[in-house]
């Protein structure tokens, strides 16, 4: 009882760690007598006008916490807030833990089952998540419409037409009044603005189809316990009270504290019940496994947090984009060059009288031109010249890699491949060598026990009972608990469901079915003291036992059976007996090993010591468990088909001059029973010809000769995550573009090192996918093959575009600049030239993007590094198609009057339509780059026959209905067939190109 301005009140005390009293209700009674004594006391200090003394006493009730919560949904119904338990895991202060009781209360207060967890029903949930939160991360705002369009006219083209554009429109207005004016440079701002909104437009839709594709690979399945059973749930559903169950290679998915396990290590920091139970989001499991309880999701985890405070930019550059920026520079110098020239020449040719005007009058004569007249005359010449700049810079390059790259990311979603790095999409189009793993890969990761072995016998599947029960007995406490995996049951006439790794699944299922374990009887008569987990160095798992019916103590180690079978000095015979494993008898199991290795089999070997209580307590190094002079119990197979397709999707890496090795942790015998069945390796290939290596052998060799016999090796048994990290560096060295699949945390260094990386979207772990450029949805290999193929075609793609884009440029620059040169004019102004850019650069580019890959692109050999971008071969297409149209198009400006006998409006229109045709008809050209068939398939291709009729809709549009606009006139039917008839000739001259050879 405390006493505030002398009025004395009893304090209740509510006890949350005391467990329920059987004198439930006599407590309550208490509570109600101390409550209506207080009540009175206070009633008569009011009355009597008295301070009594302060009494140094006070009353403890202690009343269970679930019935002061029961039936709360309010999220003051948990007795601690959100503050409380970030605060409990940020600090990593055991004291403070210690404070709240343990992590046993802390669970208490979280109303979490250690052992079943919670509820998970939908209104628990709900209260859970309306006080705690959701585990989700707020993002930084996507990039609007606004931001891209500023970004367009951060161009330095764009800003120089909109000068220009701005000059003439004034001049205009001054000269020939507010109307004509418009037309002269307000159709300059109309052009110019077009082109911003188109790639203003596409870049915000990639932008955004980016984002779309990124959320994808966020919805990842983890396992945690509700209700009594161990389940999957997307890492957004996991709240605060989850009891989550982790394992090497996970993410930890939220802040919480460490319930239960075995050496685990968390980035590599070791994760303990008494030094450190303290587990944060956004970190790896290392090693070990354990259940964590969960006290922090979303934005109140470390993780979350810290992802406020970043800010990711996606505009990110990739190598081709690299590239073809300093094309575009390089063409743009030449077209700035040439247009001083001939604003040079031109400006020559006013002022020493050389140029007329309409009448055929000189245009200046010194001392007689006005001043108005000379500025008109010099912003005509200056905007000359500036079209000449148009023409030469290809600005719709950038913006066609970026309409290729979305579009093909969108394509390949279909074909089971996420692009995470918009690089990876045109790299992997030059990979030469792609280095894969075999499990889930190439195999199809549905593993089941097909042999079974007690000593050197072999025993036939259901014929169990001839086997010593004593063995059995051994085996069976050792896969129940030397496991990280789990068998679940809900009723007895269900079936089973196994939760953990495939080989881990395969094991439970066979020990279930075969041996008739009960996995968690097992668990109940023993109790485990230490767990030494699974690491890809030992290969193998061990765990020390004390069973409760005799107080005896048991080794148990289970793994990779030549690595188990090293550590054992005796093995039992089918009948039980223990045999002496001379060097005679370890052959013959070796041979046993080799033999089921040799039928594509994963050997698995269990091996028992029973060991004295001293002789723990008197290992010296800590460790427990006992490694050496162990006794044999059994061997068992493990097959793994290989997948459907696999042996045709190598087939056709290998036929389009990529190399395929095969990097695994199995035995040498395994890997190549698996590899020659893949196609990786041919009958004759072994380890005397170099095609085979261990990790070992592999690690031991100098570094100059890993380089002369790296190219060579096309499998690698029993590899560490070192050896398969050094054969992408000395690949790498050789000038390899290397492609590297993985699904492991140790796959992580080696997909960071690869130039392409690809992780399995439903085996690979969360430090995999997120060293990866590429997730493969499938985890097939044959999706891997479907990305070299998509990987070049987008690679092809973009070089048509450029042969396309190029034909224009070269063709338009060199027109304009001879008109130029020799008349003074034009022929070409700077809105139909913007008009030219807009269909060509964007449209075109959209239709040249919509080809899928062919057949042929794997026949081809790969890209490479240093292969240059414009190829001998578009070279010659392009100084072909360009010299026609020139030829052409000169022809028309110098005598097109009198071959078709028009005014020289006409003729201009004549000129420009005939150009722009000319472009469509070669768009057909650009789809075969050597082909001369160039319509194979085309009525497959529906999206690029509609982008050329609308082409020509547009065309026509632009031509008979705004001529004032584009300051042209109407053609009649006669010219239209002359222009169409022009710029079909192109077919026919790319097809007699196409036959002059090209080294």
């Amino acid at each position: 009882m405390t006493s505030i301005f002398g009025v004395n009140y009893v304090c209740y005390e509510v006890s949350l760690d005391l467990p329920v009293m059987r004198n439930f209700a006599k407590q309550w009674r208490l509570a109600f007598v101390a409550i209506y004594c207080s009540r009175a006391i206070i009633a008569s200090t009011n009355k009597a006008k008295k301070f009594p003394r302060k009494s140094p006493s006070y009353t403890s009730i202690s009343i269970p916490y679930q019935a002061l919560s029961a039936g709360s949904d309010h999220p003051s119904s948990f007795q601690i807030d959100q503050s409380q338990l970030t605060k409990l895991v940020k600090e990593k202060d055991l004291c403070h833990l210690q404070e709240f009781g343990g992590v046993n209360k802390v669970a208490s207060i979280l109303e979490t089952d250690i052992l079943a967890g919670i509820s998970g029903d939908p209104d628990d949930v709900s209260r859970r998540q309306n006080a705690f939160g959701v585990n989700t991360y707020k993002k930084p705002p996507a990039k609007g419409l606004y931001h891209f369009v500023v970004e367009a006219f951060k161009d330095l083209t764009i800003m120089i037409l909109l000068v220009c554009a701005g000059l003439s429109l004034g001049f205009g207005i001054k000269e020939n009044g507010v109307k004509e004016g418009w037309y002269d440079g307000g159709s300059i701002f109309v052009a110019v603005f077009l082109v911003i909104a188109v790639s203003a437009g596409s870049n915000y839709r990639q932008n955004r189809q980016f984002e779309k594709l990124s959320r994808v690979s966020g919805n990842i399945l983890i396992d945690v316990i509700r209700k009594g059973r161990r389940q999957q749930v997307s890492i957004f559903e996991i709240i605060v009270g989850d009891v989550v169950c982790l394992k090497i290679g996970d993410q930890v998915p939220a802040d919480g504290l460490f319930l239960d396990g075995h050496s685990l290590q968390s980035d590599h920091v070791e994760v303990n019940r008494k030094e450190n139970p303290f587990l944060f989001s956004g970190t790896k499991i290392a090693d070990g496994h354990a259940q964590m309880l969960v006290t922090s999701v979303g934005m109140n985890t470390m993780w979350g947090k810290m992802m406020s405070s970043i800010s990711r930019d996606n505009s990110e550059q990739t190598p081709l984009q690299d590239r073809l920026n300093k094309l575009t520079s390089s063409i743009g110098k030449v077209g700035l060059a040439v247009a001083f020239l001939v604003l040079v020449v031109l400006l020559i040719r006013y002022f020493t009288g050389k140029t007329q005007d309409e009448n055929g009058n000189r245009e200046f004569i010194a001392g007689q031109t006005t001043g108005n007249d000379i500025i008109n005359s010099v912003v005509g010449i200056i905007a000359a010249a500036v079209t000449i700049v148009v023409v030469a810079i290809p600005e719709g390059l950038p913006l066609a890699v970026t309409l290729t790259l979305a579009y093909s990311m969108k394509r390949m979603m279909a074909d089971q491949a996420m692009v995470r790095k918009l690089s990876a999409c045109e790299t992997m189009g030059s990979a030469t060598t792609i280095c894969t793993d075999k499990t889930g890969t190439l195999t199809m990761n549905q593993m089941k026990v097909t042999k079974f072995w007690i000593g050197k016998d072999s025993v036939a599947e259901n014929t169990y009972s001839s086997a010593s029960n004593f063995i059995l007995d051994l085996i069976r406490d050792g896969v129940a608990l030397n496991t990280t995996g789990s068998v679940y049951r809900s009723s007895s006439g269900s079936e089973y469901e196994f939760s953990g790794s495939p080989t881990e699944k395969a094991i439970l299922s066979w020990a279930v079915s075969q041996l008739s374990m009960e996995m968690e009887e097992t668990k109940k008569s023993c109790e485990v003291i230490q767990v030494e987990a699974f690491n890809s160095q030992k290969k193998r798992s061990g765990v020390l036992i004390r069973k409760s019916l005799d107080d005896t103590f048991h080794v148990h180690w289970k793994g990779a059976a030549e690595m188990v079978l090293a550590k054992c000095s005796s093995f039992y015979d089918e009948s039980g007996i223990v045999k002496g494993l001379d060097e005679d008898e370890r052959m013959g199991f070796e041979q046993i090993i080799q033999g089921m290795a040799a039928s594509s089999l994963r050997c698995i070997a269990f091996a028992h010591k029973q060991v004295s209580e001293e002789a723990i307590k008197e290992r010296e190094d800590g460790k427990k468990i006992q490694e050496d002079g162990l006794t044999l119990l059994g061997l068992v197979g493990i097959k793994d088909p290989c997948r459907p397709g696999v042996k045709s999707a190598v087939q056709a890496c290998q036929d389009a001059g990529v190399n395929i090795k095969m990097i695994t942790g199995d035995n040498i015998f395994t890997a190549k029973a698996i590899a020659t069945e893949c196609g990786i390796l041919r009958p004759g290939d072994d380890a005397f010809s170099g095609a085979i290596v261990e990790g070992a052998e592999f690690r031991s060799y100098t570094p100059e000769e890993r380089l002369r016999r790296v190219e060579e090796i096309r499998v690698m048994a029993r590899s560490s995550p070192f050896d398969k990290l050094l054969m992408v560096q000395c690949l790498k060295q050789k000038g390899h573009v290397v492609a590297v699949t993985g699904d492991g945390t140790n796959d992580a260094p080696a997909l960071k090192e690869a130039d392409i990386g690809l992780s399995m979207g439903i085996q690979g772990t969360e430090v995999a996918k997120e060293s990866s450029d590429i997730v493969i949805l499938d985890d097939n290999f044959a999706s891997v093959a479907t990305v070299l193929r998509w990987g070049r075609c987008v690679y092809n793609n973009i070089q048509k575009f450029i042969q396309f884009q190029l034909t224009v440029n070269v063709a338009a620059l060199v027109i304009n600049f001879v008109a130029a040169v020799s008349s003074g004019d034009v022929p070409l102004t700077a809105v139909q030239l913007l008009w030219v850019n807009l269909i060509m650069d964007t449209l075109g580019a959209l239709a040249l993007a919509t080809e899928r890959p062919t057949r042929e692109l794997m026949e081809k050999a790969p890209v490479g590094r240093t292969e240059p971008l414009i190829t001998n071969v578009m070279w010659r297409n392009i100084v072909a198609q360009a010299t026609y149209q020139m030829a052409v198009l000169l022809t028309l400006q110098f005598k097109g009057e009198s071959i078709f006998g028009v005014d020289e409006a006409v003729k201009r229109t004549l000129i420009f339509n005939a150009f722009v045709l000319c472009q469509i008809f070669n768009e057909f050209n650009a789809r075969k780059l050597e082909k001369r068939n160039v319509f194979e398939g085309i009525h497959k291709n529906k999206l690029f026959l509609g982008i050329i009729f609308v082409t020509v809709v547009l065309q026509v549009v632009m031509v008979e209905f705004l001529k004032r606009f584009a300051d042209m006139e109407r053609l009649s039917w006669g010219q239209w067939g002359a222009c169409i008839g022009i710029a079909a000739m192109s077919w026919p001259i790319g097809w007699v190109v196409k036959c002059i050879p090209v080294y």
